[in-house]
């Protein structure tokens, strides 16, 4: 989210409230609650953690301002009544979000300091190229961005020309980002970096490729 210093807290305040509005909750993770309607039964409400700001009573007025008289409701963390009514409605969507503060130039060095110390918070100017290389790695890491070098049987990795996948992406992801129809026509791969045991390692489709890692793909 990119935001203009010079403004305070206001413009990131109010950002956050329409976000909110339509149901997209920052730097949040959903309520580790368990909730299912049942047809008949009642409530079968139950907690593996002591709750303080949810009970019994309070869960079940709060189903039935939804119409929801029969559900198995199960709390295994302390939430608040508004993250109850999340689950509930089901359509709430969970992201990060990185606070850009741009134009610091032009504010004081003591409220430059308080917006750095901010979580997921990063200080920048545009006009004068401050903080551009931290903006760049904290974005890779928000995104869970990792890059991923090819190499040709005989040559050296190209190390110009990397294959941005996401954290988590496996030999069979990359395959299909070079090719569409490379992966069916794979027979194993050799990776060289962090994610193998010794390099090069002959892997399969389902191996799991870490940052900066070198592959070379061997068709049938």
């Amino acid at each position: 989210m990119m935001l203009d210093a010079t403004k305070g807290d206001v413009q990131r305040e109010l950002l956050e409230k329409e976000l909110e509005s339509v149901g997209i909750r920052l730097n949040r993770r959903k309520p580790n609650i368990y909730f299912k309607p049942k047809k008949g039964g009642g409530l079968s409400y139950n907690s593996t953690v002591p709750l303080t700001q949810c009970s019994e009573k309070l869960v079940q007025l709060i189903l039935h301002e939804y119409k929801i008289f029969n559900a198995e409701v199960l709390f295994r963390e302390d939430c608040s009544p508004d993250e109850f009514i999340d689950v509930i409605v089901g359509n709430r969507v969970y992201m990060p979000c990185l606070y850009v503060y741009n134009k610091v130039d032009q504010i004081s060095i003591e409220e430059v300091d308080r917006l750095a110390r901010q979580p997921n918070s990063v200080v920048i100017s545009c006009g004068m190229k401050l903080n551009l290389d931290y903006l760049l790695e904290m974005l890779w890491e928000y995104l869970a961005l990792i890059c991923i070098y090819t190499k040709k049987r005989g040559e050296r990795p190209d190390f110009n020309d990397a294959i941005i996948m996401r954290r988590g992406a496996s030999v069979e992801h990359v395959c299909h980002r070079i090719h569409r129809t490379l992966a069916s026509q794979f027979k194993y791969a050799l990776v060289w970096g962090t994610s193998t045991k010794y390099s090069p390692q002959r892997v399969g489709l389902t191996h799991i490729m870490e940052h900066e890692d070198v592959i070379q793909i061997v068709k049938k």
